[in-house]
């Protein structure tokens, strides 16, 4: 300690410690240089792989829905499995069978929901519902969603609860695709507040799904979450579900709720005039 006190009062401590930062900051860049190469190189390296990945895939994909082919016919084929093998080429089979869904209806749609099923990829799917990371839960609730698995509805709908935003958004979006209105049950009985990016979202999903027009909706007014009745009297208004307004109206006499009671009637007024 007294060396360095001294090497202090006598100045020589500059040169050796300007040198050391010189030396420092030198590694420093060159190791972030190194990085920065690696990862682009990783990206360059992915999208050339996916590229090559796409031509195979599409053409399963196509004798999947056009010939009748099945994944157990399209797995004798050797140069499949081995690449099947590979996450990677999992991962970008995932989002071509997403795409392709998303795209076809009827018997074709069917034929790939099969394909999702017999490849194994739902496995992959309900593995992600337990990874520690909610990126990942999401892209495993978007998938079995997608694929109309509802065996998985009870899972999903846990999610709905989620501390991270985005996760339950995901989960509630996901659960009225899969089961329409008998979400809302679990709606009714939902503690968190459910701000207006949250309800925006439900009623989107309402109306992409097509379930508006169903038995249900009524409940959330019965809710003791004023959220969720904010909710309930939005989706009456933006479906314009007229044959809701007994309930509506019931709801504008007997609450408590200055501002419940306030967005009750002004709901009556819109749907009324």
């Amino acid at each position: 300690m007294t060396e360095f006190w001294e090497l202090y009062k006598n100045g020589q401590w500059e040169v050796p410690f300007l040198t050391f930062s010189i030396y420092l900051f030198l590694a420093g860049s060159l190791i972030l240089y190194l990085i920065i190469v690696a990862s682009r190189n990783g990206k360059i390296k992915k999208e050339r792989l996916s590229k090559e990945y796409s031509v195979v895939i599409d053409k399963v994909l196509s004798a999947v829905i056009f010939e009748n082919i099945s994944f157990a016919e399209v797995k004798k084929d050797k140069n499949f499995l081995v690449l099947f093998d590979t996450p990677f080429f999992r991962e970008v089979l995932m989002e071509s069978l997403i795409n392709l869904h998303k795209n076809y209806e009827g018997i074709y749609a069917q034929k790939l929901e099969q394909f999702y099923k017999d490849s194994g990829l739902i496995k992959s799917s309900f593995r992600k519902l337990k990874s520690l990371k909610w990126e990942v839960k999401c892209k495993g609730i978007t998938e079995l969603a997608e694929f109309n698995i509802k065996e998985a509805f009870d899972q999903i709908i846990a999610y709905s609860k989620a501390r991270k935003k985005t996760l339950k958004i995901v989960a509630l979006n996901a659960a009225i695709k899969l089961e329409g209105t008998e979400s809302i049950k679990y709606l009714v009985d939902h503690l968190d507040p459910i701000d207006d990016w949250m309800q925006l979202n439900i009623i989107g999903a309402f109306k992409k799904h097509d379930v508006g027009d169903r038995e249900g909706i009524e409940h959330l007014l019965e809710s003791q979450n004023t959220t969720v009745i904010a909710l309930g009297l939005k989706l009456i208004k933006e479906l314009k579900l007229t044959q809701k307004l007994p309930y509506v109206v019931q709801l504008a006499d007997n609450t408590s709720n200055t501002v419940i009671k306030y967005k009750a009637q002004s709901l009556l007024q819109t749907l009324t005039a």
